[in-house]
């Protein structure tokens, strides 16, 4: 099992950035597809990105293409979610998880999470 610690949310007007980040102990980070959900007030967690445990794949959610870039750097065990031009829909608790499996972009997929962090974006 892997333990997962997430951190960098706070409060940011819209437009702007924050870059979360989540590191990871317990057992060997680089054989681990890494992903982000979010979870809104009142709504389900969903899928908001992942990686592969090389780096080479990633994988977005329609609603932050193109805003939103995962990352993550093996060598420090951690990975990254730099969140650009947000929008006061991306408010939510953010969570990293991690997957045994080669791809993935469901809950299902992800057996290890984090304890999550707190995203607010005023308008």
């Amino acid at each position: 099992q892997v333990r997962l610690v997430e951190s960098g949310g706070g409060l940011v007007q819209a437009g702007g950035s924050l870059r979360l980040s989540c590191a990871a102990s317990g057992r060997t980070f680089s054989g681990y597809t890494m992903g982000w959900f979010r979870q809104a007030p009142g709504k389900e967690r969903e899928f908001v990105a992942s990686i592969s445990w090389s780096g080479g794949s990633t994988y977005y959610a329609d609603s932050v293409k193109g805003r939103f870039t995962i990352s993550r750097d093996n060598a420090k065990n951690t990975v990254y979610l730099q969140m650009n031009s947000l929008k006061p829909e991306d408010t939510a608790v953010y969570y990293c998880a991690a997957s045994t499996l080669r791809y993935g972009v469901k809950l299902a997929d992800f057996a290890s999470w984090g304890q999550g962090t707190q995203v607010t974006v005023s308008s």
